[in-house]
C-alpha cells in the first residue's frame, strides 16, 4: 500500500519547504502526481567486498543472514547481479548508470587502465549526472551514508555531488585543514573505519571514543535522516564499510579484553553477520515510522569477495548480491534467473520515481521498474563488466571472461548454472550455437570498448594467462 499526500501533509510541506522547491523546479514531481499518491522512497545499500556468495540466500552454509534472506523471499533476488570486480570504477558505474567505455573509469586512477589522477572524469560533480543529482531534481531529500572512496576535494565535494547531508569514514587528508586526528589506527596505519573511527559529517570533523563503531555510527545517522525527512520523499545512498578488511571484531562478538583492531580473517563471518544486523535495524525503523511499504530497499556490494574474486575479470569479481522490497511497490518474486548489473540502478531509480533521466548523457543501465511493479517478467538480454582492459560479458546461458581488446579470453556454456558449478568451457569450440554466440559477443563488444594495453608481467595476469592456456 503507498502512502496518501494528505492535505495537511501538503500544506505542512509546502510551508516549510516551498520556496526551496520553486527554486529547484521539483514542486510538480514531488507533490503533484496526478494519482494523488506519494513518490516512493529509496535506500541503495551497498555492501564493501562482498560477493553474492556471502549469504545464506544465494547459497552459503556458513553464514546466517536471516534479514537479507527475508527480504530476498517476499521481495525480488537476482541471482545474477554484475558489479565491476573493484570498487573505484563499481561507484562510478552504479551512480552514473554509464559503464567505463562512457564515464571514462575503467580503474583506480594511476591503476591499469585508469584514468590519470587530475582527468576530469575523476571529478564526479563536474563530468558526471548521478542518481543524487536526478533524485533531487525531482524533489527528493538526499543522503549518503558509510564509505564515499572516489577522488575529488572534501569537505565540500559530496554535497557538490547533491546529497543534502552525509556521514563518512575519511581518510586524513579528507578532513577540513586545521584538524588533527585522534581516533584509532587500522594495520597499515590508515584512520580507523570501525573501532575509534575517523568520522566526517556535512563537512565537520566528529571525534569518537574508543568504544564507538563506525558501521553503527552510519547506521545512526541513516535512521535519524529518515526520521527527520519521513514527510518527504527521500533517498539514502548507503555504501556499507563492512565487510572490507580489517576484519575486526564487531561489537556483538567483541569480548572483555579482545583486541578491536587486530586483523584476523576469522572475523570475516561476523562481518558478514553484522551486515545482516545493521539492514535488520534500518528495516524495523522504517517498519515503526509506517515508511515500509512505500521504500524500496535494494541491496547489493561493490565487487567480488576479497581474496575471493575481488580484483579478478571473472564472473567470481563480478557477481554480486541484488535483492529489491517494498511490499506496497514491489511484486514478490523470490529468486529470478534475469539478469542486471549496477548501471540499471539511475533508470531504474528515476522509472519509479517518474523523473528524468540526463539527455545529454549515454545511459547503459536499463530499467527494470515493471519487472519489479509486475507489469513485465524480463529485464535484459545481457550484462557487462570490466576492469581496466579486461570485460566480461553473461547472457543466461553464456558467459566470456576476460576478454581485452588483445586477447579473446574464456567462453564458457553455463546452462542454467548462476553460481559457476557445472560451467563447461566452449572458447575453442566450433559447435554452430559457440560460433553464433561468438559472433553475437563480438558484435556488442564492438559497443563496449576498453583500452588497448600490452601484458603488463603481473603475477595476476600471468596466472589469467596460464589458465587460459590451459
Amino acid at each position: 500500500m503507498t502512502s496518501q499526500v494528505s492535505r495537511r501533509d501538503f500544506l505542512s510541506a509546502t510551508g516549510n519547504g516551498l520556496t526551496a522547491a520553486l527554486l529547484a523546479g521539483t514542486i510538480k514531481q514531488a507533490f503533484a502526481d496526478p494519482s494523488g499518491k506519494r513518490p516512493p522512497n529509496f535506500i541503495v545499500i551497498m555492501a564493501d567486498d562482498l560477493g553474492a556468495k556471502e549469504l545464506s540466500c544465494y547459497g552459503n552454509k556458513t553464514h546466517q543472514t536471516p534479514c537479507l534472506d527475508g527480504l530476498a523471499e517476499t521481495g525480488v533476488k537476482f541471482e545474477t547481479c554484475y558489479a565491476t570486480p573493484i570498487c573505484h570504477p563499481t561507484r562510478l558505474m552504479i551512480m552514473t548508470g554509464q559503464y567505463g567505455c562512457h564515464n571514462g573509469v575503467y580503474n583506480f586512477a594511476g591503476r591499469r587502465g585508469g584514468p590519470e589522477a587530475d582527468s576530469p572524469v575523476e571529478d564526479i560533480a563536474k563530468s558526471h549526472v548521478s542518481f543524487a543529482n536526478v533524485l533531487k531534481k525531482a524533489g527528493y531529500a538526499t543522503a549518503l551514508a558509510g564509505k564515499w572512496q572516489l577522488s575529488g576535494e572534501h569537505p565540500g565535494l559530496i554535497h557538490e555531488c547533491d546529497f543534502d547531508e552525509y556521514c563518512i569514514w575519511a581518510y586524513q587528508h579528507n578532513l577540513p585543514p586545521g584538524i588533527t586526528y585522534t581516533g584509532g589506527l587500522e594495520h597499515d596505519k590508515k584512520t580507523s573505519r570501525y573501532w575509534h573511527p575517523c568520522i566526517l559529517k556535512n563537512g565537520e570533523y566528529i571525534p569518537t571514543k574508543a568504544e564507538d563503531y563506525g558501521p553503527d555510527i552510519h547506521a545512526e545517522f541513516v535512521n535519524d535522516f529518515i526520521s527527520r525527512k519521513k514527510d518527504q520523499p527521500f533517498f539514502v545512498y548507503y555504501p556499507m564499510c563492512l565487510t572490507h578488511g580489517p576484519h575486526v571484531p564487531t561489537p556483538r562478538s567483541l569480548k572483555e579484553g579482545m583486541d578491536k583492531f587486530k586483523n584476523s580473517k576469522a572475523n570475516f563471518k561476523d562481518t558478514v553477520e553484522y551486515v545482516d544486523v545493521l539492514v535488520d535495524r534500518l528495516v524495523k525503523h522504517l517498519e515503526k515510522l509506517g515508511l515500509r511499504e512505500n521504500t524500496v530497499v535494494f541491496f547489493t556490494g561493490d565487487n567480488g569477495t576479497g581474496g575471493e574474486g575481488k580484483g579478478q575479470p571473472t564472473e567470481l569479481g563480478a557477481r554480486v548480491p541484488m535483492i529489491v522490497n517494498a511490499p506496497g511497490l514491489v511484486k514478490r518474486r523470490g529468486s529470478t534467473g534475469e539478469l542486471t548489473d549496477l548501471s540499471d540502478i539511475l533508470p531504474t531509480l528515476a522509472a519509479l520515481a517518474g523523473a528524468d533521466l540526463p539527455a545529454d548523457k549515454v545511459i547503459d543501465g536499463k530499467s527494470y521498474a515493471d519487472f519489479l511493479q509486475g507489469k513485465t517478467d524480463v529485464t535484459r538480454d545481457w550484462i557487462f563488466s570490466y576492469i581496466g582492459d579486461a570485460r566480461i560479458l553473461r547472457t543466461k546461458r553464456w558467459l566470456l571472461e576476460d576478454n581485452s581488446p588483445l586477447h579473446y579470453g574464456r567462453l564458457y556454456d553455463c546452462g542454467e548454472s548462476r553460481d559457476g558449478t557445472g560451467y563447461r568451457e566452449v572458447t575453442s569450440s566450433e559447435d554452430k550455437e559457440v560460433l553464433e554466440i561468438k559472433k553475437r559477443f563480438d558484435g556488442l563488444l564492438q559497443t563496449l570498448p576498453a583500452p588497448v594495453l600490452e601484458a603488463d608481467g603481473s603475477p595476476t595476469e600471468k596466472k589469467l594467462r596460464r589458465r587460459k592456456n590451459k
